[in-house]
């Protein structure tokens, strides 16, 4: 399997950040780490290997990214309209510089798919809904979707904008219909152990709900409460939902 590690320069966030590619042929698959994450906990903690064999058939290539949460969302020296903020720098070097190299390493624009765990499935949400022209679909286990509560201080433009829970509910007209026919979210959380006490049970049941009420495509699948919020029970959903999408 070709792995490849790049450096790409982050002027917005003021140094470098790590990509890593997977596989030769297939439809792009942006993965965003867990909260505080590396490029290479999607290899390390097994979901790499779980996919494997779409890799090898050349249905999927995955890019995993750098997180930039410690200077952004859980910086908590930092009031929240600053992390929005500094979020935005780190969303900026995904678009500039992310985006153009999975371009070019894909042959030219192409629709990319994102998928992340945990605080990683509410980035591949948010991408996918602030950008479905990019990003059209998004995987996302076991997430929290309302960041509005995650610091001190008052909320403004950069965190209403950012944070799906509230920009969804007040989408409507044009951009609405739009969205309706470009953007496709699948939201999947277990029941079990962690699921509850980090919140990202009743956020994904409240999302989809929202989603609903909007009209924009989506689906909820809840496994069982004996699936908790941990990486097997991530590979096992990446494993069952994938295939379909590649």
């Amino acid at each position: 399997m070709r792995r490849d590690a790049v450096s790409i320069h982050a002027p917005s966030i003021g140094g470098d950040g790590t990509v890593i590619a997977y596989g030769h042929w297939g439809r792009p698959l942006l993965v965003f780490p867990s909260e505080q994450g590396s490029p290479w906990d999607y290899e390390s903690n097994g979901m790499i290997g779980a996919i494997s064999h779409l890799i090898d058939e050349g249905r999927v290539k995955v890019y995993c990214v750098e997180s930039f949460d410690a200077g952004s969302w859980v910086n908590k020296s930092l009031p929240i309209e600053e992390r929005a903020r500094r979020h935005e720098a780190y969303e900026n070097w995904v678009l500039d510089r992310v985006v153009p190299f999975i371009f070019d390493d894909c042959g030219g624009p192409t629709d990319i798919m994102t998928t992340g765990s945990s605080f990683g499935a509410y980035h591949a949400a948010n991408f996918c809904l602030r950008r479905a022209d990019l990003f059209p679909a998004a995987i996302c286990l076991s997430g929290v979707y309302d960041v509005g509560h995650l610091g001190w201080g008052d909320p403004g433009d950069a965190v209403y904008f950012n944070n799906p829970m509230a920009y969804v509910q007040h989408m409507e007209g044009d951009h609405l219909d739009w969205l309706r026919g470009r953007a496709s979210l699948l939201l999947v959380a277990g029941q079990g152990m962690w699921e509850d006490t980090t919140g990202a049970l009743d956020s994904t049941k409240a999302f989809a709900a929202l989603l609903a009420s909007k009209g924009i495509r989506h689906e909820l699948d809840l496994w069982g409460h004996d699936v908790p919020h941990d990486w097997p029970s991530w590979r096992s959903q990446i494993a069952h939902h994938l295939p379909r999408f590649v």
